[in-house]
């Protein structure tokens, strides 16, 4: 795979390998001591911060609050909801002994927490006074992964999950909504990925839930990547955990639960939707340094040097994410080549015919632009614009390769070859054994039926018999 030792692979040629190579090389992650852990680099968790940030706000803003749950559950809280602990039994790490002695109860270590927090829930309402209960939790989970990939697939990763109640059916389905809402709007306009968002088939719901739904966006090899998911649990989980409230009537009902999440799966999407042959390229609104400036110096030049901790610290004030790479020992060529595969959206370079002029040297990571002699006394007025154009550009450019990557069809022959290299839309019987069979021949599953797909019904695209949503399905190959 051609590459100079600063560089990446080339996607076209191995693109799981340029991935690998590219998370690893730019700083975001390292392989943590047990297999398929993985150690989250600061320059990875910068970007999960920011993540984080924009995301806990919109959850509080929609009247959320934040709790915490303890990591060891009883493994008898598991078994209480029958198809929830068949979903997760291969997926569970178990804690068998403690404190040197083995324990009466095993315990597992967090899946996820819709039993624990049901226990809870149960305990905590009484009456319909006390719903909804809007509860959100940031947290890790463990879930034993037999072939790791670094933020996509690991055994334990970081993540919120938001678990409600609710008095009805009506009132937890437009919980249900609300999260998928701000999950797509997160993806959108904060990671510029264009996805979209749609119901699971059954063969494809989360384990215990009546329905689930899910953003999906396109990678830059035409796979999906499921990005975040919400569910609508009926009262499946309040009546293994009796979860009931006393009506204004006075009656004794069940509670209807939701659950949903995001997760450091959202960093893997980043890098997939936007990297190129360079490396990472980061949307301004989530990267960890918007603008990196590179003072020019040979042997250093204390003015140039200042300038630049000056402008910095004047973009800083103007809400600009800086950062200067004063580092004496590399070259600016270095330099230039590192901050480009590590994402960064605006490279500024700056060297004493620069500061003579007036000017610093910018730098899109993307675009045609090329560089561009921009007044250093404007920037911090003009950069919040420039980046915001950088941003949309990316959102552009993503949702041209997804169209043009998306086919809808008709014949086995034509879905083939369009899951070959992206997504299909196409009729479906609902049948998970149908599903199974175009799994097993095209590697390709139904990524969700989309909320806004037009009516259309016919014959299922495999087996012939009638589709069974009433629109078209897409379909994909998956991460």
């Amino acid at each position: 795979m051609a590459r100079d030792e600063r560089g990446v692979g080339a996607q076209s040629e191995d693109f799981a390998a340029w991935y690998n190579e590219v998370v690893f090389k730019a700083g975001l992650v390292d392989r943590g001591p047990v297999k398929g852990t993985m150690v989250i680099r600061p320059y990875g968790y910068r970007l999960w911060e920011q993540l984080q940030s924009e995301l806990d706000r919109r959850i509080k803003d929609t009247g959320h609050e934040n709790a915490y749950f303890p990591l060891l559950i009883p493994e008898s809280y598991l078994s209480r909801e029958a198809e929830h602990v068949e979903g997760f039994s291969p997926e569970l790490a178990v804690v068998t002994h403690a404190g040197g002695k083995e324990l009466e109860e095993k315990l597992v270590v967090r899946p996820t927490s819709e039993t624990i927090i049901g226990e809870m829930m149960a305990k905590w309402i009484s009456s319909h006074r006390d719903l909804p209960l809007l509860l959100n939790q940031w947290a890790n989970v463990v879930r034993w992964e037999l072939r790791p990939r670094m933020f996509l697939r690991t055994t334990e990763f970081l993540w919120q999950e938001g678990h409600t109640a609710h008095a009805d059916e009506a009132d937890a389905y437009r919980e249900t909504m609300l999260a998928l809402d701000i999950y797509r709007e997160v993806a959108r306009d904060l990671a510029a990925i264009p996805v979209v968002p749609g119901e699971k088939t059954p063969g494809e719901r989360f384990a215990g839930a009546v329905a689930t739904f899910t953003i999906e966006g396109m990678m830059r090899d035409g796979r999906a990547l499921q990005l975040g998911t919400s569910h609508y649990m009926g009262t499946n989980f309040a009546t293994a955990f009796d979860i009931r409230y006393t009506s204004e009537a006075g009656r004794g009902e069940l509670c209807h639960t939701t659950s949903w999440g995001m997760s450091t799966r959202m960093i893997g999407g980043i890098v997939m939707t936007h990297g190129d042959d360079k490396g990472l390229v980061f949307p301004p609104r989530l990267a960890p340094y918007q603008v990196v400036i590179v003072p020019i110096t040979r042997g250093g030049n204390v003015a140039v040097e200042e300038a630049a901790d000056e402008l910095a610290r004047r973009l800083r004030a103007a809400g600009v994410r800086t950062h200067v790479d004063g580092r004496p020992q590399l070259s600016p060529g270095f330099k230039f080549n590192e901050w480009e595969m590590r994402g960064v959206p605006i490279r500024l370079e700056l060297g004493p015919r620069d500061l003579a002029a007036g000017t610093a040297m910018m730098v899109r990571r993307l675009g045609d632009d090329g560089k561009q002699a921009t007044s250093i006394d404007s920037l911090p007025e003009s950069m919040p614009g420039v980046l915001d154009e950088f941003q949309a550009f990316l959102l552009a450019r993503a949702t041209e390769f997804r169209d043009s990557h998306t086919r809808t069809v008709d014949s086995w022959e034509d879905f083939a070859d369009a899951v070959s290299i992206g997504w299909a839309w196409a009729l479906h019987c609902g049948t998970r054994a149908c599903e199974e069979d175009i799994k097993s021949i095209t590697a390709a599953t139904p990524r969700c039926i989309p909320l806004d797909g037009e009516p259309a019904n016919g014959a299922c695209v495999r087996c012939g018999v009638a589709s069974a949503y009433g629109k078209r399905v897409i379909f994909g190959r998956a991460y």
